[in-house]
């Protein structure tokens, strides 16, 4: 299996005891930190390291961090966390228009910075998941040279997404309408593997305020409504450590 690739994380800040105090912790999340002090030498280590998460403090010689940002935001998809000492309101409004995703202002909390820090790269990282996921199911309705039907046929499975009905070896299965919606996200994406992380996102969406248990236990229902044996799955395939997979 390939070991997991190490985020990468610019930080861009001309006092030197606060780059280091964020080097230092940001390292011990086990990041991979390089740091710039000013915006000329932010821009070359950019566009030389190709970073997961740039932290972007507004005031910068050279350039400051808005004209930074702006010019980031041209060239690269990067999440940018703007960092600033004054308080104005307008600054953020700025932060945000030239492209930054999140702003905090300072003193700040730490823990709070890692904790965005870490949303941040989970943003980008259900993003790319996404993207493969959909890219894998437009190539399969490709390959079978129509569009993904309505009524998935798939084994004894039949998935009627006209009446969101659902019927094994003939028979209407009961379902709960997120039990049903989670199966169908599955079903669609048969084959590919998929992480709690992004189930979770796609089928309860992003403001729903559980956790990835949630995919878990609506996963162990599931396999006791379409499952002949669900302690020994042979659909709802579990992927230790990442997620689960559905096989025909």
């Amino acid at each position: 299996m390939t070991e997991p690739t190490v985020a990468k994380v610019i930080v861009v800040e001309d006092e030197p005891v606060l780059r280091e105090t964020l080097e230092y912790n940001l390292c011990r999340q086990g990041y991979e930190v390089c740091t710039a002090a000013d915006g000329p030498t932010a821009l070359a280590l950019a566009r030389r390291e190709h970073p997961d998460v740039i932290i972007l403090d507004i005031m910068l010689p050279g350039l400051d961090g808005f004209e930074v940002c702006r010019i980031l935001r041209q060239e690269m998809s990067v999440p940018i966390l703007m960092l600033t000492a004054r308080t104005d309101e307008v600054d953020k409004v700025v932060g945000l228009e030239v492209g930054a995703d999140d702003y905090m202002t300072k003193p700040f909390s730490m823990r709070e910075l890692l904790a965005r820090v870490k949303a941040l790269l989970r943003r980008v990282r259900l993003a790319r998941e996404e993207a493969v996921s959909e890219r894998s199911v437009a190539e399969l309705s490709e390959q079978q040279g129509t569009p993904l039907p309505k009524r998935l046929v798939l084994g004894d499975l039949v998935i009627d997404q006209t009446r969101r009905e659902v019927q094994r070896a003939g028979e209407i299965v009961h379902l709960k309408p997120k039990e049903y919606e989670l199966l169908l996200f599955l079903a669609l994406h048969q084959g590919i593997v998929l992480s709690r992380e992004l189930i979770l996102e796609r089928v309860w969406g992003w403001d729903y305020l559980g956790n990835t248990r949630t995919v878990d236990v609506h996963i162990r229902w599931l396999r006791e409504k379409i499952e002949t044996d669900p302690a020994n799955p042979t659909r709802l395939v579990t992927i230790r450590g990442i997620g689960y997979r559905f096989e025909r």
